[in-house]
């Protein structure tokens, strides 16, 4: 059986600087604060955009400050959420969230749609619809 190599006295072996493969990066910083820009956004509290995503407001305040990475699968259903994109969460100087270079009405719209997608019973949704009709009118 081969003996276990030991290194001499002297000789460094070979360490990744940096980070393990799971630590949060900077982009992990820069996804977390662009998706509490989004929440935000759309004024859902902690409580009310974790429950939404399945999981417990302190993970998603950690997703948030970029102490843990969010995986393919949770971004996906945080975009889901907030009905945004999931490139958004990328965007590294003024996300596309805030509705910049939109006009007011297309983003009061949007938060319309927003609104109107978290309902969950239909007798509360055809409700929505009826008095958005008599708006309309």
């Amino acid at each position: 059986m081969p003996r276990p190599r030991v290194a001499k006295k002297g000789c460094k072996t070979p360490q990744r600087k940096g980070r393990t493969g799971r630590s949060p990066t900077e982009i992990d910083r820069i996804v977390g604060a662009n998706l509490r820009k989004a929440r935000l956004h759309h004024e859902l509290t902690l409580a009310e955009l974790s429950t939404e995503m399945g999981i417990s407001h302190q993970q998603l305040q950690k997703y948030e400050t970029g102490t843990n990475r969010l995986s393919a699968g949770m971004m996906s259903i945080a975009a889901d959420v907030l009905n945004i994109q999931i490139v958004h969460l990328f965007e590294e100087d003024e996300p596309s969230i805030s509705g910049k270079g939109r006009t007011a009405e297309s983003r009061l719209r949007e938060d319309a749609g927003f609104w109107l997608s978290r309902i969950r019973s239909r007798a509360t949704l055809q409700m929505a619809v009826r008095i958005l009709k008599a708006l309309a009118s």
